[in-house]
């Protein structure tokens, strides 16, 4: 004799604690197309989510945690019914993703080295030693610029 298990099902304060995504963020996600509309519940009408929803919501939670617009999640989601034949499609939005992420690790590599560079610079202060502060100022000021630069690209 087997027994007869009942799907698991979650309230959205549920999928939003397993997702790290809020609440409203769900909805929203929702609303706009990102996610399909979500089954309710028969008497309270309230959403209900499944062990297949969490499982989108989660792989939609990691490309939101890269910082993927809401436009490029519904074309990843939209490619990602059309199987092999968007496969060229997602290359290219997740390529030009990792290329802004890749930005991005550049950016906060600068700005560690100008933490760095200040951290110097003041001990040089307060060390007494004018020409070492006199350099390290000079080379913050480059930096400063180059992660200015780095900005605009």
């Amino acid at each position: 004799m087997s027994a007869r298990t009942t799907p698991r099902v979650y309230t959205i304060k549920d999928a939003a604690a397993l997702t790290g995504l809020p609440a409203s963020t769900l909805r929203y996600y929702e609303s706009v197309g990102v996610i399909a509309p979500i089954s309710r519940g028969e008497s309270s009408r309230h959403r209900v989510y499944d062990e297949d929803d969490l499982g989108h919501l989660l792989a939609i939670a990691c490309l939101a945690a890269t910082g993927m617009s809401v436009n490029d999640m519904k074309a990843y989601v939209a490619n990602g019914q059309l199987g092999a034949a968007a496969a060229a499609a997602q290359i290219e939005l997740l390529t030009e993703r990792r290329q802004q992420l890749e930005i991005e690790a550049r950016q906060i590599a600068l700005r560690h080295r100008y933490v760095d560079i200040k951290i110097d610079y003041w001990q040089a202060i307060d060390a007494g030693d004018e020409p070492r502060a006199a350099l390290l100022a000079a080379e913050a000021s480059a930096l400063a610029d180059e992660l200015h630069n780095t900005k605009k690209r």
